[in-house]
């Protein structure tokens, strides 16, 4: 009874500071503003080309490099496609593939650093030797090669950043759970004869949400810039799929004719959205520190 009695409480007590932490996030504008801003590019990029139909798979060449105006809001590229159009359908691979991408080396790496911090001793120090080993070899590095070698779709992109992204996570989650699992909800859980698994999944993992969303948060945004990296240099989703990389890649010769609008808006399109994801991870991050409620 006395272990229920501490869940109830425990679990309050995380209700409480979440109302606290929404507050808090509430009141950080930068990060309001961010979030303002991944909301409206969502709406734009999903929404968008539902308001505005374009024909972003088939080549128009009687239409090819015009500039913006009445037709064409932001012209059109070499081939004769709608350029607003473009970056609504290159917006949606690259906002896909950057959640879903970010979202899976959260979970990957939460599940391990759990694991890690929780088991200790020498499970902990193998597994987290593989961390170190793989934080050595520099993500962007590894991207490339897959890439170059299998030339992804936009579903192997998520798996291929998920695969190479969930090392830092791990190695925050698992800080959280070495400090967690020593406090006394989850010693009398054990002592009465609760599983490592439900020790984990009720305790370790909720009581550490606040380091996995803000992680989460910052892994949508490096995704999301490695994605750009590779597409880029030519290694991303092949035609006719693009992303924003691809765009500011098929548009830099086009910059130098005075094409501007080939490349100036997917360039900010990237520049805003990264920007607005750290602007979150930095709210998320302020909201949830207890040492700076007051």
């Amino acid at each position: 009874m006395s272990a229920v009695l501490q869940t109830q409480a425990v679990n309050g007590e995380l209700v409480t500071g979440y109302r606290l932490s929404v507050r808090r996030f509430a009141r950080n504008r930068l990060a309001v503003a961010g979030l303002a801003v991944v909301v409206l590019f969502l709406l734009f990029c999903f929404v968008g080309p539902l308001l505005y139909s374009t024909d972003q798979t088939h080549t128009d060449l009687t239409q090819v490099n015009l500039a913006p105006n009445g037709a064409h809001w932001l012209g059109t590229d070499a081939v004769g496609h709608d350029e607003l159009g473009r970056l609504m359908f290159g917006g949606k691979v690259s906002l896909l593939v950057g959640l879903a991408a970010g979202l899976l080396a959260t979970v990957i790496g939460t599940l391990w650093g759990a694991v890690a911090g929780y088991a200790g001793g020498w499970v902990d120090a193998v597994m987290m030797r593989v961390v170190d080993a793989g934080i050595a070899i520099p993500a962007l590095f590894i991207l490339l090669v897959v890439s170059a070698i299998t030339s992804p779709d936009a579903l192997g992109l998520i798996v291929i950043l998920g695969l190479v992204s969930w090392l830092v996570p791990s190695r925050l989650v698992r800080a959280e759970t070495l400090t967690l699992k020593s406090r006394d909800y989850v010693l009398t859980l054990r002592a009465i004869g609760g599983t490592h698994s439900r020790a984990i999944g009720r305790h370790i993992l909720p009581n550490s949400v606040s380091t996995i969303v803000v992680a989460a948060t910052f892994q949508v945004a490096d995704a999301i810039l490695l994605v750009a990296y590779v597409s880029y240099l030519g290694l991303g989703v092949q035609p006719p799929s693009t992303d924003w990389g691809g765009m500011l890649s098929a548009g830099l010769t086009a910059a130098y004719s005075g094409r501007w609008w080939l490349i100036v808006p997917p360039g900010l399109a990237i520049i805003l959205v990264v920007c607005a994801f750290n602007a979150i991870g930095d709210g998320l991050r302020d909201a949830f520190d207890v040492r700076g409620r007051g």
